[in-house]
């Protein structure tokens, strides 16, 4: 929903959202429609994709290659750099991505061989 005010932490977040690109459809994944829902915490991310994973996508097609792509986008682009805790979901609210900090790190400890 482009005309929508967001608050503004959803404003952050969907501004790196148009950063990751869906490698089916060469747009990014917002403007494609693989996002099908956000929560924005102090320290969590939830996103929710637009796909059912089942064992048969993990075998064939280039779907789950695609989802598995824009789940490591999104790990990199805000886990532990922006959230302490990312989680993504398909549509039947199934775990298909998961980052918690529970050590306690922070950016700066990923440099120089640290963690």
């Amino acid at each position: 929903m482009p005309d929508r005010e967001w608050p503004e932490p959803y404003k952050a977040v969907i501004e790196e959202l148009k950063k990751i690109t869906d490698p089916v459809t060469g747009g990014d994944v917002l403007d494609s429609g693989v996002i099908a829902g956000l929560e924005v915490g102090d320290d969590t991310l939830k996103i929710w994709l637009r796909f059912e994973s089942h064992a048969e996508y993990n075998i064939i097609g280039e779907s789950p290659i695609a989802y598995s792509k824009i789940i490591g986008d999104i790990m990199e682009r805000f886990a532990l750099v922006k959230f302490n805790n990312v989680y993504v979901y398909d549509l039947a609210n199934n775990v298909v991505g998961k980052f918690e900090n529970r050590k306690g790190y922070k950016p700066e400890d990923l440099s120089d061989g640290k963690v």
